[in-house]
């Protein structure tokens, strides 16, 4: 055993005997405890940030703790390969996207290793290569045509340079993100899958997932968002509109229907169009209302705008005539592209009607203090009509939703009553019914975009859509292509779109878009269980050994669209008959993000020149607070911006492969895995990595002290001191708290702060016995084991100096003796009147009346209550006794 730490070669040993001995391949082994541990994979960007380090080093402490627990552990790793930031990064340096991609891949994979994860790089899958994406086609191919995939038009967000949709957030101040192009509204062909037909099961089955943050549970409920209303039809005034027809709303307040004073719809609904066919300024609002965003969020913060069409429709209660008005914030891809305004009783509603002078109606009023019920009450309006104090309408807050409140138009019925009287009277009068509605949409996946998965469907003048035929899979993309930003090159390209129909053999065209990268990484690890599978998408005997996934990690920002979209493609490969579990994750962890202080300078133009902390000298005064920084390169302040996640536009990141390089991998995991527990965000500290090197070098050199003067005989626990007792109660401490830490709670810091505790005791343990010694080995194997998970390199390292059979990888997990933690005695904390005075040593058996009795005689006690009368002894087993004497 070398006498110093040194983690280069330590580490570089270590992962060189796992690859040779394949320590991390598993195979199915019917009958033994399984356990699928797997971090959401990377995109490669080209290299890793700390932010993956943490994921994966969290990942990796619990498949290897699982692995000592004695289970068969699969942790497999791939790439989510497609997507934009390689097109971009193809167009920036005139490189292919898949030349890109791969060499990324490749120098990542490298990074990953220097982690030394425990990783089956066996099962390692790459989603831009067609052994992946082939089995995607299939599946789409089979989902089409039963119906679950279908193709319409779509309202998207259009920019006209590039010749692609972009997403919302792709849409800055109405311009496209990259080619700074107002962004249009724009209807073209997409395709769909039809989430929406397990909304239901999606929403019910969140209830399964006991192993899951409720935070995250509550994000995809409000998401699918389940609401419970009517529709509501409204027909077309002949004499203004010119024709028959009806309007249909849907809405989750039909009890206030009767202060409905105005429809609104958006620029693509028919009557819009109508109305707009002879009128310049209409048709110019339209147009306005198309170029803005198709997302919700921006509906609600937007100002709201719009004009009358001079159209009316009539209420279906009331027979009155309403104004419709094209308005900005109603959008044409939610249900009918109509909604009923109520402006006393909706704030976004309440603000177009005063700006646009439309009447405003209160429909609910408040109760008189010391009022009843109305399921107390007659049902006779004369009863209620006293009771009742009448709110100014012209507030628009939601009176309705206080129990308090009841609607007035009839004389007093509460929120359940109204909507039960006005679903009713629609009923019956054939103009409305009951609906329960999810607010989630169905799934485009459609592209305008060159690097992502095939979409497999040939268009045929004469046959329509058609799926490619299953012999005929992969459509495989081609890879020597070099995007110019215009538009998709694969619809430039007839050596990729001319081909023949698959079912009448003529002429047809290959669909030149693509899927959204969603897509592939919604089913991934079910991927992982028979990567090199060629019968199927999955082997479905493989896939219902290992699935569902025991422990998935990922950042908070996963919690809707990812994560929905993989229980969403569970749930069709179980329909499908290639899973048999109902949800693909069983437990989930979010890990929180990596920060870092963050140092700037104002530049005369307003923008911030940002600087890293590496270049930043930061001053502090007498008591270590931080009263300034200044660049160490010119010796001039900067200012201090705060704590910020590790981004490049912040220059507020450090490199992984530095402080691998610097340290050692067993110290980055290290301080990674003590500085916070995972779910919280975890602020970067050159400090805290100084301080985790010591930490491993102290490991290192007690270790060291040890071996070389050999390795001692076997412990014998019989003829151990009451000091050797003392010592080895704290190794089984620390085992059943770091036990309890790691296996149940996933609270890597506190099982380390376990660890320093025990080698605080082991490092001032006399070795000068064969029983000190062998004593002292146990501490060391224990410490050997606890960390083993955490960094594995130093652990391995230690175990074999330690004389240890076999290696640590396949090793137990240390067991608690319980009789090594039973006390002969105890130390007591002696206080008088609240203030300590000593320490008294009694039988662990002792009788409260025995542990007093030492109390009172104690030296220091007998000195602060000289002259006193002691009126109470407080006795707290096993911890103090407080004498209260005046």
């Amino acid at each position: 055993m070398h006498e110093q730490y040194q983690p280069r070669e330590i580490e570089a040993a270590a992962q060189s005997l796992w690859d040779a001995q394949k320590s991390f391949e598993v195979r199915e082994q019917p009958g033994k405890d399984t356990f699928y541990c797997l971090s959401m994979f990377p995109y490669p960007s080209g290299k890793l940030h700390m932010g993956h380090v943490r994921n994966y080093t969290i990942g990796d402490v619990i498949a290897r703790y699982q692995r000592m627990q004695g289970r068969n552990v699969l942790q497999p790793m791939g790439w989510d390969a497609f997507g934009m930031p390689a097109e971009n990064a193809a167009m920036k340096n005139q490189v292919a996207p898949a030349k890109w991609t791969y060499e990324n891949i490749a120098y990542m994979k490298s990074q990953l290793k220097s982690l030394g994860l425990g990783i089956d790089w066996s099962r390692e899958v790459t989603t831009c290569k067609p052994d992946y994406y082939r089995w995607e086609q299939w599946l789409f191919t089979r989902l089409f045509e039963k119906g679950v995939i279908y193709r319409k038009n779509g309202t998207v967000n259009w920019d006209p340079v590039d010749q692609t949709v972009l997403a919302n957030e792709q849409v800055i101040d109405g311009r496209g993100w990259r080619s700074g192009a107002l962004v249009e509204k724009r209807e073209i062909p997409m395709y769909y899958f039809r989430i929406t037909a397990y909304a239901e099961e999606l929403l019910s089955s969140l209830d399964e997932l006991t192993g899951w943050p409720e935070q995250v549970k509550t994000m995809q409920r409000n998401w699918i968002g389940k609401s419970f209303g009517a529709d509501i039809v409204f027909d077309y005034d002949e004499a203004s509109v010119g024709e028959a027809g009806q309007l249909k709303v849907y809405s989750t307040r039909p009890d206030t229907l009767m202060g409905a004073t105005y429809v609104a719809v958006a620029a693509e609904h028919p009557l819009a169009q109508r109305a707009a066919a002879n009128n310049p300024e209409l048709q110019a609002f339209i147009a306005e209302c198309k170029a803005g965003s198709v997302a919700e969020a921006d509906m609600a913060t937007m100002e709201k705008k719009g004009l009358p069409t001079g159209q009316f429709v009539v209420h279906p209660l009331t027979g009155a005539l309403l104004p419709v008005f094209v308005a900005n914030y109603v959008l044409w891809g939610y249900g009918e592209g109509a909604v009923m305004a109520v402006p006393a009783h909706d704030e976004r509603d309440f603000e177009f009607a005063k700006k646009y002078d439309q009447p405003i109606k209160a429909v609910y009023g408040r109760l008189k203090p010391g009022t009843e019920r109305q399921s107390d009450k007659s049902d006779d309006p004369a009863d209620r009509s006293n009771d009742l104090e009448h709110v100014d309408p012209t507030v628009w807050k939601d009176w309705y939703a206080d129990k308090d409140f009841v609607i007035t138009i009839d004389g007093g019925k509460d929120f359940t009553a109204a909507f039960d009287a006005i679903v009713a009277d629609l009923e019956s009068a054939a103009h409305g019914a009951r609906k329960t509605q999810f607010r989630l949409r169905d799934w485009g996946i459609s592209r305008q975009r060159y690097w992502g998965c095939p979409i497999p469907i040939v268009h045929c003048d004469s046959c329509g859509d058609v799926p490619v035929p299953e012999d005929q899979l992969p459509v495989v993309l081609p890879e020597d292509v070099v995007p110019d930003g215009a538009g998709s090159p694969l619809a430039k390209m007839p050596e990729f779109y001319a081909c023949s129909c698959p079912t009448c053999g003529k002429p047809a065209k290959r669909e030149t878009d693509t899927m959204d990268t969603f897509v592939e990484s919604s089913w991934y690890y079910a991927r992982y269980a028979s990567p090199t599978y060629e019968q199927g998408m999955v082997d479905p005997q493989a896939a219902n050994h290992w699935l569902p996934v025991d422990q998935y990690i990922g950042g908070i920002e996963h919690a809707i669209l990812h994560l929905l979209y993989a229980r969403f493609f569970h749930k069709l490969m179980r329909d499908e008959g290639l899973v048999s579990s109902n949800e693909p994750f069983k437990n989930l962890l979010t890990q929180g993000m990596v920060v870092a202080e963050t140092y700037y300078r104002t530049l005369e133009n307003g923008g911030k020149d940002w600087f890293n902390p590496a270049d930043v000298e930061v001053e502090r005064d007498a008591k270590a607070k931080v009263i300034g920084a200044k660049l160490k390169s010119d010796g001039l302040p900067v200012e201090i911006g705060g704590t910020e996640k590790m981004s490049k536009s912040k220059n507020n990141g450090v490199d992984p492969q530095a402080m691998i390089d610097a340290y050692g991998a067993d110290t980055c995991r290290l301080f990674m895995m003590f500085a916070a527990p995972p779910e919280l965000s975890l602020e970067w500290s050159d400090a805290g990595v100084e301080g985790a090197s010591r930490f491993l070098r102290r490991v290192w050199r007690l270790a060291q002290s040890h071996v070389s003067a050999g390795l001692p005989g076997a412990l014998d626990t019989g003829s151990l001191s009451d000091a050797q007792k003392e010592i080895r109660r704290a190794i089984h401490l620390a085992i059943r708290q770091a036990s309890q830490d790691v296996g149940q709670h996933h609270k890597f810091n506190t099982a380390i702060a376990q660890v320093m505790t025990l080698m605080n005791v082991l490092e001032k343990a006399k070795a000068e016995s064969e029983q000190d010694r062998a004593l002292l080995q146990e501490g060391l194997e224990a410490v050997a084991l606890l960390l083993a998970p955490i960094t594995p390199h130093i652990s391995h390292a230690l175990w074999e100096a330690l004389g240890k059979d076999g290696l640590i990888i396949d090793a137990a997990w240390p067991a608690v003796d319980e009789s090594a933690l039973v006390q002969d005695t105890l130390t007591l904390v002696v206080q008088v009147n609240g203030k300590l005075r000593g320490e008294i040593q009694v039988p662990a058996a002792a009788s409260r009346e025995e542990v007093e009795a030492t109390a009172r005689a104690n030296e220091n006690v007998l000195r602060f209550t000289e002259g006193l009368a002691i009126r109470k002894v407080i006795v707290v087993p096993g911890k103090l006794v407080n004498i209260v004497a005046n």
